[in-house]
Parts: C-alpha cells; structure tokens; sequence
C-alpha cells in the first residue's frame, strides 16, 4: 500500500500560507471592494512567493 504523506503535506504548507495572508490582507481592507481583494490576493500571494523561494534556491 503506498504512503502518501508528503503529497499531503505540501498541500498543507499552501493552505496554510493561504490563511496567513487571508488574514494579513484582511486586517488592511478598509471597503467592500479591498476585502474581495484582499481574498483575491491570498489566493494567489503564496503561489509567488513558492515561486521566488524556488527561484531563489536554483540561482547558480
């Protein structure tokens, strides 16, 4: 039976992020329109900055 544990976990770390930042954006909404964009942008922050660590560790 295979062990998918690590699959699990880096969806994990991504949620996490997620809620972090939901969170961060959310406190500095002030209008309707800055909360959307405050759920907009916690969807899509973690992905870039995955993306600038990954980046980051394969500069040669």
């Amino acid at each position: 039976m295979a062990n998918n544990t690590g699959a699990a976990a880096g969806g994990g770390g991504y949620f996490l992020a997620m809620i972090g930042s939901a969170v961060w954006f959310w406190q500095q909404a002030d209008s309707f329109w800055e909360y959307v964009g405050a759920l907009l942008q916690a969807i899509v922050w973690p992905a870039f900055l995955i993306y600038d660590v990954f980046s980051f560790l394969n500069a040669p």
